[in-house]
């Protein structure tokens, strides 16, 4: 952040987790923090700690009316520097077995609802650079794990997201970036393999990402960067 100018930060998905971790992580950097989040009492802790940096907003980004409640919590707050889609959902089921109503509520949460909320933040946004998190299974070579197939293939449609937004506001002072990251220790991992210790603990992952968001966006621009500690 720049030193004696606050900024905003603007995070969904953030009530726990990775997206706490986040919240946590950007406001001891100092942001006023702008949390997007389904369950709002998961944060009251931080919230009587931080009373002046951290609002909550209880919006649900799947409905165009929690879309909405965002873009008019962001219309007067101080520049918004980083959006972060970090808002997701996980299905984890053999392909065979998947419903047509667990695919459309994987996209629409994974997909749909960053594409959404991006246009409707975008009259706000002039050097704000917008980073989503997908994964590394959603990329092209990576090892690919049975029953993600949804997921997974979310997650390489916001990557493919990620490279058209960047190409068409190149002209701009917008940088578009996309981590794809790998195991993180969350309730979201430990639902979809229950015993599997994952790489990277939520703490670890969360000061990585704001490192990223805040010092990358000049310099690297349509990425789509692997952050896994395996190959493929």
């Amino acid at each position: 952040m720049i030193q004696g100018k606050k900024t905003s930060v603007c995070i969904t998905g953030a009530s726990r987790g990775l997206g706490k971790a986040l919240t946590i992580d950007f406001l001891k950097r100092g942001y006023r923090v702008f949390a997007v989040t389904r369950h709002p009492e998961q944060l009251q802790e931080e919230v009587e700690a931080h009373p002046k940096d951290l609002q909550l907003i209880p919006a649900d980004i799947c409905l165009p009316e929690g879309r909405e409640q965002v873009k008019a919590a962001l219309k007067d707050a101080p520049p918004l520097s980083i959006l972060i889609h970090n808002a997701a959902t996980l299905v984890y089921r053999p392909f065979a077995e998947l419903s047509e109503a667990e695919l459309r509520r994987c996209y629409e949460v994974n997909v749909f609802a960053p594409f959404l909320l991006t246009q409707v933040l975008m009259p706000l946004m002039k050097e704000t650079h917008i980073l989503s998190i997908s994964s590394v299974g959603g990329v092209q070579g990576s090892l690919k794990f049975g029953g993600l197939s949804a997921y997974s293939s979310s997650k390489a449609a916001l990557n493919c997201l990620t490279e058209m937004w960047q190409e068409e506001y190149k002209a701009s002072n917008l940088s578009f970036n996309c981590l794809a990251l790998g195991s993180v220790e969350t309730e979201m991992f430990k639902t979809a393999f229950p015993g599997v210790q994952a790489a990277a603990r939520a703490e670890e992952m969360a000061a990585y990402i704001a490192n990223f968001a805040e010092s990358a966006g000049k310099l690297i621009k349509g990425k789509i960067i692997s952050v896994s500690s395996t190959s493929p």
